[in-house]
């Protein structure tokens, strides 16, 4: 008797830890449920409880620890999911690697990843999985031995969908914009958008019918913009690209992509456009510490003001992301590996603490000193909005359409954009025409001739009468504010 009153003392007090029997029973299916429907955020408050009761519970242990690793909490991952290996739980040691891995653990990860594939292949089980993640972790540990040596000299954790707002960048590095704000009601659905500083070139990421995103660049040209035209497949194919920006030297992009060179998520890289081939050179994985196993993307330099700006969900909440700004190294300079303590080169690698960085507090003086001033000059001064470009004068330059004082120039100037469009078409007509001529045999040439010599006469014509209406529209305004 004396022994069934202990065991129900025993029970009654591990019903009073859990928040009671009933209660606690319905909250870990409710978590379970949750848990296998990949609402990680959501089950794991109850499956943190469970596994502070029963430490030494395996399947208590494996919950716990995915739950923290998929809500971005790596380092709480490891005790746990330690556990769950020990006592022999069926994937222990998959998530084991994992957490390893996301915590720059390599030699730890390799050991128990390799394990496990071991172990799937005496079973005869698909390998598949492991294999991807023990290639992955070997990438991961030669991207170590690279880490690049730059000082981060603040972080600004924000709202995902403001990101855009800390990226303070003076006019001299070009513009950043929301797509929706930048297309405005077009319908469709993209990224983030950058104009450089003439204004004369955009890149963008756009969703694409195979349902990736894609990068896009266009060209203005007097009443508009050029047909956007998808950048090349050694960018964009077969990955979800975006983000992207491009150097004063106009030929380097930086962009974000998704796929087999990533580290996890989406990770920076960086490619060159060759002038002699018109194509881009094989982008290249920035590396660390810019690239985690989590989502790194909008590499921005702004070389006048020399500041540096990248954004990453790493230890992060959902809906999270940190923006983090560096001072750019005018070359790439790495750590040295062989002789660095492995743990100060992960703190390093992951940027845990960005005072880390810090090798010279002047220069972090400095660069903060700057980045303020260009916060201050970015309240003041409003970027305009550019939906054309048309030169009254040398010094009258409008934009838009409510920039004209004149309504008969005005009227006049939509005049003028009529013609404009009509002669871009029917160039683009010749263009085709005399294309298919060079083509074509002699025959098809006698032919084609005639028909090809009206439509260089009317695109001459047309060449005409847009230069006239130009003129027209310049003379209408310029007496309108006081110009003769």
């Amino acid at each position: 008797m004396k022994k069934i009153f202990k065991n129900s003392i025993c029970l009654f007090g591990l019903a009073l830890m859990l928040g009671g029997a009933g209660a606690s029973a319905q909250s870990l299916n409710e978590a379970k449920a949750w848990y296998e429907a990949g609402q990680y955020a959501e089950a794991k408050p109850v499956m943190e409880r469970y596994y502070k009761s029963q430490p030494s519970n395996g399947n208590y242990s494996l919950w716990y620890g995915v739950c923290c690793l998929e809500t971005n909490d790596p380092e709480s991952a490891v005790k746990p999911l330690e556990t769950a290996v020990r006592r022999r739980v069926a994937s222990g040691q998959y998530h084991l690697a994992r957490a390893y891995d996301r915590t720059y653990r390599y030699d730890k990860a390799e050991e128990v990843c390799t394990d496990y594939l071991d172990e799937l292949k005496r079973r005869r089980r698909d390998t598949a999985e492991a294999e991807l993640l023990l290639s992955a972790i070997h990438t991961h540990s030669r991207m170590l031995k690279g880490v690049e040596r730059v000082c981060v000299v603040d972080s600004f954790v924000c709202d995902k969908q403001d990101f855009l707002e800390a990226y303070k960048i003076g006019p001299e590095a070009g513009t950043l914009s929301r797509y929706a704000d930048h297309f405005a009601d077009n319908g469709r659905t993209g990224g983030t958008v950058y104009e450089n500083e003439l204004g004369n070139k955009r890149y963008y990421s756009e969703l694409q019918p195979d349902s990736t995103f894609g990068i896009l660049s266009s060209a203005r040209l007097s009443d508009g913009w050029s047909k956007p035209v998808l950048l090349p497949g050694s960018i964009n194919e077969g990955v979800n690209a975006g983000y992207p920006f491009v150097m004063g030297d106009g030929t380097t992009l930086y962009y974000a992509a998704d796929g087999p060179e990533s580290m996890g998520g989406t990770d920076i890289f960086v490619t060159r456009y060759n002038t002699n081939t018109d194509t881009y050179l094989v982008p290249e994985n920035v590396g660390m510490p810019f690239n985690s196993p989590y989502n790194d993307y909008m590499y921005v330099v702004d070389e006048y003001n020399n500041l540096g700006w990248f954004a990453s969900d790493r230890y992060q909440p959902e809906g999270k992301v940190c923006v983090y700004v560096f001072i750019p190294n005018p070359s790439k300079q790495v750590y040295d590996y062989e002789n660095m303590d492995e743990e100060a080169l992960r703190h390093l690698a992951a940027l845990k603490d960005i005072r880390l960085t810090w090798t010279d507090t002047t220069l972090v003086d400095e660069a903060r000193q700057r980045l303020a001033a260009v916060a201050e000059n970015d309240k003041q001064v409003k970027k305009p909005v550019r939906d054309f470009e048309f030169i009254v004068n040398d010094d009258h330059t409008y934009y838009q359409t409510t920039d004209f004082r004149s309504p008969q120039a005005k009227a006049l100037f939509d005049q003028y954009r009529q013609l404009e469009q009509s002669f871009r078409q029917q160039r683009e007509q010749l263009d085709k025409a005399r294309q298919a001529y060079a083509d074509a045999d002699r025959t098809e040439q006698a032919r084609m001739a005639p028909a090809i010599l009206d439509l260089e006469k009317h695109v001459q014509k047309l060449a005409r009468e847009a230069e006239q209406a130009a003129k027209a529209v310049r003379k209408a305004e310029l007496e309108a504010i006081g110009i003769h």
